[in-house]
């Protein structure tokens, strides 16, 4: 259990919540004195307004307010440190339970060590979906703040291993002279770091479900290699394995689940950095898929990392494949750090995702995989680039890049995500980020159906 949650408790004090609209009808129900207190205080519902109630033995309960509209898990963001630590309480009747204990717990997540300990919530019963959700919102975040130095390729793919035999998966390593014939893009990539490159496979579920494979990439450190970035683009390069972080993340809630379908997860677990031996701006490398590709920088890493990735799930004929990444900087310039980049060529699975998204607070935001600048990848010595000269479309020349390593009859998403909080907010602390993750896994499961068996 999530050290901010607790075990039914008889003393947990009560959490009473409501917006502008529905304080009135909240005073009307509380004793009088509290309610007498509320009014005194000013209490107007406002969103993140907490307000203590006094009794005779000290603190007998706490009003929150939502503010205006409906609630979201966000609502409930700031309440695990902002209530006395380790006080215990309970939510009051009518309080949204489950965006309440989400959001409680997203909330009381800490990137680092130490620091007080947080209120703890008593989960009512129905909310075990939010609370799977949190602990894989924890454990991505966990792994996204990893310094590099303590996450290196070989220790990814040892993740990918430890989730694989905590649900009875199945997990397969790729190093060495298997990987560089398999994942050749990924072994040069990976060939300027002491720190060789692995790519992991997680195998999950019954024969004959629908296939979903899960690509995400897994730059460990980000150096930008021989296109070296300059030192302030570095700072924040532990977490180019977001991708990677977010597709195990939504693996653990598949499984959790129990959702009706097979999964493949591919993690391509890497470093991209500079020696003697890193791969050089001019070079032609081969892929699985057999096209070649001429490096027209070596910092548009991680889309050599997932063209080998998607051939591979390519080839099992997925029903649906999705790939992860924090792929380029173009996405950010364009919607931001909260909006991810979503790019399909199917409009059913893309609104799929979007109301996904929306359903969950995780939003994302289609661009368009647009035609017209696909021959800003033309090549005069190999198949493909791997950039385009023009300053322009980054995200979207991403994403036609990748396109040309997935069959067209595949139903293919890619999310280009940040999977960082630049400031902390209610529920979203500084540092990594799940993003994507709870709009994919309810996308995932509108598509293909609800719990095949018992949860856990």
């Amino acid at each position: 259990m999530l050290d901010c949650l607790a075990a039914p408790d008889d003393g947990a004090l009560p959490l009473y919540c409501a917006g502008p609209e529905g304080v009135e009808a909240l005073l009307r129900g509380l004793p009088e004195g509290a309610a007498g207190f509320l009014r005194a205080a000013g209490f107007a519902g406002r969103a993140q307004e907490i307000t203590l109630l006094p009794g005779e033995g000290g603190i007998i309960g706490a009003a929150l307010g939502l503010g205006p509209g409906a609630p979201t898990p966000w609502s409930f963001g700031g309440l695990a440190h902002a209530l006395p630590a380790d006080s215990i309480w309970r939510l009051a009747d009518g309080a949204p339970a489950a965006e309440a204990v989400l959001g409680w717990c997203l909330g009381a997540y800490r990137p680092k060590p130490g620091g007080r300990a947080p209120a703890r919530l008593v989960p009512p019963p129905g909310t075990e979906a939010a609370i799977r959700t949190a602990e894989a919102t924890w454990r991505v975040r966990e792994l996204i703040n990893r310094p590099a130095n303590r996450l290196g390729p070989a220790e990814l793919a040892e993740e990918v291993a430890r989730l694989a035999a905590a649900h009875d998966a199945s997990c397969t390593i790729l190093d060495g002279t298997a990987l560089e014939e398999g994942f050749p893009t990924i072994a040069a990539v990976g060939a300027g770091s002491a720190r060789a490159p692995r790519v992991a496979m997680l195998e999950w579920g019954e024969a004959g479900a629908p296939l979903v494979a899960l690509c995400g990439k897994g730059v460990c450190f980000d150096s930008g290699g021989l296109d070296l970035k300059p030192p302030s683009g570095m700072l924040r390069m532990k977490k180019d394995m977001a991708g990677a972080a977010v597709v195990l993340g939504l693996a653990e809630l598949v499984m959790r689940a129990r959702l009706p379908v097979r999964l493949l997860v591919l993690v391509g677990a890497v470093e991209n950095a500079v020696s003697g031996t890193a791969f050089r701006p001019g070079d032609v490398l081969r892929t699985r898929a057999g096209l070649e590709v001429e490096i027209g920088n070596t910092d548009a890493e991680g889309r050599l990392v997932l063209c080998d990735l998607l051939a591979f799930a390519a080839e099992r004929e997925p029903a649906l494949l999705i790939d992860c990444a924090t792929l380029t900087g173009a996405a950010r310039t364009a919607l931001g750090p909260d909006l991810p980049a979503l790019f399909t060529p199917d409009d059913a699975l893309a609104e799929a995702l979007l109301a996904a998204g929306r359903k969950e607070n995780d939003p994302l935001w289609r661009l368009p995989l647009h035609d017209a600048y696909d021959s800003w990848l033309d090549s005069t010595v190999a198949h493909i680039n791997n950039v385009s000269q023009r300053p322009m479309a980054g995200a979207i020349i991403a994403a036609l890049f990748l396109r040309r390593f997935v069959p067209s009859q595949l139903r293919w998403a890619h999310l280009d995500l940040y999977g960082w909080n630049d400031s902390g907010r209610p529920g979203r602390p500084e540092g990594g980020e799940a993003q994507t993750m709870r709009a994919l896994a309810a996308g995932i499961e509108a598509l293909f159906g609800a719990v095949q068996g018992p949860v856990r």
